[in-house]
């Protein structure tokens, strides 16, 4: 009797969450992007929250939530109900907290479940034209020549633009002063106005101003050229092999939200990513996109975390 009445149960409870996903989403999903508009985060987020709202025929929208190097808008995810209906758009940042702040509002291994990673790029090292730099070697020259001389813009104090640039100056053996702004979109607009030389960040950010020549391309950090930026040299061919490094963008969501609306919506990403016009999309914007599983995706979180945190203890990064 005890065993029919638990199977009763057990299968009630099948019925309940079948019918609550049949009929999810059923009204508007946010996805909070934990930066400021702009930014590659923010295009990715975007760009997936149109496709998505276009296959469930629901709303998927963004709501930008900057500030602390992101830990207010994971914080804010964190916290969200775990009913679906509020999503994370997280990057390579997510990752690099750990190493770098102690303690955390929120518990980054179980407060947020992984969902996705949607895509991944390498990043682009930009200057100002005023530099007038040419290569990436003329840069290195001029800043081992001249420490402390040149600032390097970021998307805030521990972001990821903050790391790169720091990984960076690591491997070229270089001293180059750090500007955080709100995101990497405004620290792209300080690159633009003069209050930096450098960025190094995700192509999206700044590829219209590298084909506008407002910025200069002086590196991709992949082994070969791309196709998107056929004029700009590899890392490879720049001379700094030891700095090949990608991001990855993707979706998370509270911890307690139910298994079949995360593969719901892994499901739905990996559709939209396979579309021709997505695909082009995101091409043109040396973007690749993945789609992998919750579990592949917790996977490479757990060991982009451990290699962030090897990193930042190796080059010395200390937060105030």
């Amino acid at each position: 009797m005890k065993r029919l009445f638990c199977g009763m149960i057990t299968g009630a409870l099948v019925m309940v969450a079948s019918s609550v996903m049949a009929s999810y989403p059923e009204k508007p999903v946010k996805i909070i992007v934990p930066f400021s508009p702009g930014g590659t985060s923010d295009f990715v987020a975007r760009l997936t929250a149109q496709k998505l709202s276009d296959l469930s025929g629901k709303q998927f929208y963004v709501e930008n939530k900057p500030g602390a190097s992101g830990r207010i808008g994971y914080d804010a995810g964190a916290k969200a109900p775990a009913d679906g209906y509020t999503i994370i758009a997280a990057d390579t940042s997510y990752a690099m907290l750990p190493g770098l702040y102690p303690k955390l509002a929120w518990v980054p291994d179980t407060d947020l479940k992984s969902i996705t990673v949607t895509a991944q790029t390498p990043v682009v090292i930009v200057v100002n034209p005023i530099t007038k730099f040419k290569s990436l070697k003329d840069l290195i020259t001029f800043a081992k020549n001249n420490p402390g001389k040149l600032n390097y813009g970021s998307g805030g104090a521990g972001s990821a633009t903050h790391l790169s640039a720091e990984l960076f100056k690591s491997v070229a053996g270089v001293d180059i002063a750090h500007i955080p702004f709100k995101g990497a979109g405004e620290a792209a607009t300080g690159l633009l106005s003069g209050t930096v030389e450098l960025l190094i960040t995700s192509p999206p950010t700044v590829i219209g101003h590298i084909k506008k020549g407002t910025v200069t391309a002086l590196a991709v950090s992949s082994d070969k050229r791309s196709a998107a930026l056929p004029n700009v040299p590899s890392i490879v061919e720049a001379g700094l092999p030891g700095y090949a490094l990608y991001f990855w963008f993707g979706l998370m969501a509270p911890k307690g939200t139910p298994d079949g609306v995360v593969d719901y919506l892994q499901k739905s990403v990996a559709k939209i990513l396979v579309l021709p016009e997505v695909k082009e999309m995101l091409a043109k914007q040396i973007v690749d996109p993945v789609g992998s599983t919750p579990i592949e995706s917790a996977n490479q979180l757990n060991a982009e975390t451990k290699r962030w945190r090897e990193i930042i203890k190796s080059a010395g990064v200390t937060l105030d």
